[in-house]
């Protein structure tokens, strides 16, 4: 799964890297190194700017909540369980099916945290987890395959604004060799020259937006050991994603 990850880069360089035509961010968000589920994070989606224009989609990106709310919910704390859509079932699954099939997004991420099982016990005897952040070789940004929805608020007034409840989820697949040591799953990239293809709500063929959906090529992504100070969601800060020396990653994994 993917219940981590960073994002620190600024809207403005968003927007030119992922070639967006219209920023809809009302205020940007902080640098955010231990992104959790259901805090706001940024998405790119392809929209028209009116229902009942002929105009070609916009690019946009917005701020969700991570933790995808199905449009028939009667609670939004379902999204909770909703941060992460299995590849293997997303175009049929009743919870992310209407939007894998019109609602399609990029979720931007410096890179990922995944947890591997040291020889260390807990007390409980269970073993110690050490924490590794995965991200690309060249420094650029994952483009991480995501599906978004957009939850009504049935206690809240016609003419409030927050009425509307933007939301996502992170599709996943077997991990490449690379890192599948670490975890056996990892969120599914898509590549630069199959964004607008994904991103299109006029495409809806089950199949050939499965194909538009690759795990990482082999040797695009490094991973390394990083503090625990990330297992708690309330440390933040640029630290959590620097390199943990040698002797003190090999002292952890062995004692």
């Amino acid at each position: 799964m993917c219940g981590r990850y960073a994002s620190s880069r600024r809207p403005e360089d968003l927007v030119e890297e992922f070639e967006v035509d219209e920023p809809r961010i009302s205020a940007p968000l902080a640098a955010d190194y231990n992104v959790a589920p259901t805090k706001q994070v940024y998405a790119v989606v392809e929209r028209r700017a009116d229902k009942e224009s002929d105009a070609p989609p916009q690019r946009q990106l917005r701020v969700l909540h991570w933790g995808l709310v199905p449009s028939w919910a009667k609670d939004p704390s379902i999204g909770n369980r909703m941060i992460n859509a299995r590849m293997e079932t997303v175009a049929e699954k009743p919870a992310y099916r209407r939007a894998f099939a019109a609602r399609r997004c990029l979720l931007p991420a410096d890179g990922y945290y995944e947890w591997y099982p040291t020889e260390q016990r807990t007390a409980a005897g269970k073993p110690v987890k050490q924490p590794f952040f995965i991200r690309p070789r060249d420094g650029s940004s994952l483009a991480m395959a995501g599906l978004y929805e957009i939850w009504r608020d049935p206690t809240r007034a016609e003419d409030d604004p927050d009425r509307f409840r933007w939301t996502c989820t992170v599709i996943t697949t077997n991990a490449e060799d690379s890192v599948g040591h670490i975890h056996d799953r990892m969120p599914l990239m898509v590549e630069r020259e199959r964004w607008h293809d994904w991103l299109s709500p006029s495409a809806t063929g089950s199949d050939d937006l499965l194909s538009l959906l690759v795990p990482a090529a082999p040797g695009n992504l490094e991973a390394f050991p990083v503090a625990t100070t990330v297992n708690n969601v309330r440390n933040n800060g640029p630290e959590l994603v620097e390199p943990l020396p040698l002797d003190d990653h090999h002292a952890r994994m062995t004692r």
